[in-house]
């Protein structure tokens, strides 16, 4: 559960006027699509990935939720054949709840929704990619890339801009480790900070073994968080585990990189609040359930 917000309001300006944008509208979705309550960040969380740019939230998913979609994600690999042709995707199946997920949604409330175009009915943010990277030992290579967020232009979505109290991260990666991973057996290398870096990568940053690298250990079932504007690579896979990971991205509603969009038939199977995930990239009058203010 979240900790105590810090006693001041940051000041952000809002469209018109410069007057305050009301950051605090990001908690007007409090549950997701399956009627769960959203788990927003802890304090501790906050500072964390605003510091490194990533965060590592270990064992989120556990038991059978966790076997029925791992066991969903191994039929997607090597039986495609035995799920419905709209189905064969990472929204398929019980890998559905992942879209939405609580801990997604607090997340995301926290850290790339806009709080204009946010209710009860309605995600502030977009869900823009999804992917299934399943690893064998000796797959994957090492191709470093992204950083310095702090000064990318706002088209190129791989962003990170911050005032003191508040954060907006644009194109953000979530990662579900279902069958765990470990630092020195392949898992995601990350540069801590990068996101905020004012000066090019220097040479050595193209060795993976460099000390400017990071990486994590985690059980199966965690969620790894990272903004894109963060350096980052994948590298090959060194672990007698196969890697079973969800890629998802996720962006402000008027910003969208990928050329991908849900199955039409998988989106109108959804529950309305999980549709909104995918609505339109605009932002006048792209509120459910509400009006623009």
């Amino acid at each position: 559960m979240s900790e105590t917000a810090t006693a001041y309001r940051p000041y952000v300006i809002d469209k018109n006027l410069g007057a305050a944008l009301e950051k605090d509208a990001t908690e007007r979705t409090l549950t997701n699509a399956d009627g769960l309550p959203a788990i927003h960040p802890t304090a501790e969380q906050k500072y964390s990935f605003d510091l490194r740019g990533w965060l590592l939230i270990p064992g989120v998913l556990q038991g059978d939720e966790l076997d029925e979609m791992r066991d969903f994600c191994l039929r997607l690999r090597n039986d495609p054949n035995s799920i419905a042709e709209h189905a064969r995707n990472t929204l398929g199946g019980p890998l559905e709840r992942l879209a939405d997920h609580p801990v997604v949604v607090g997340f995301m409330n926290e850290f790339v929704a806009y709080p204009g175009l946010a209710n009860e009915q309605c995600y502030g943010f977009r869900m823009e990619s999804s992917n299934l990277f399943y690893r064998t030992r000796g797959q994957g290579q090492f191709a470093p890339h992204n950083g310095n967020g702090m000064m990318r232009f706002e088209g190129d979505s791989h962003l990170y801009r911050c005032v003191p109290g508040c954060v907006h991260s644009g194109l953000t990666r979530v990662v579900w480790e279902l069958n765990g991973a470990d630092k020195d057996g392949g898992a995601t290398l990350v540069v801590s900070g990068s996101h905020k870096g004012e000066f090019p990568a220097p040479e050595s940053i193209r060795d993976q073994h460099s000390p400017l690298w990071d990486s994590y250990t985690c059980p199966p079932g965690s969620l790894m968080i990272f903004t894109e504007a963060l350096t980052h690579s994948a590298r090959p896979w060194e672990d007698d585990r196969d890697r079973i990971a969800i890629f998802s991205c996720y962006n402000t509603v008027n910003s969208k990189w990928h050329n991908w969009d849900p199955h039409p038939r998988q989106l109108e199977t959804m529950p309305p609040k999980r549709q909104t995930l995918f609505r339109p990239v605009h932002v006048a009058g792209n509120l459910v359930g509400g009006q623009i203010h």
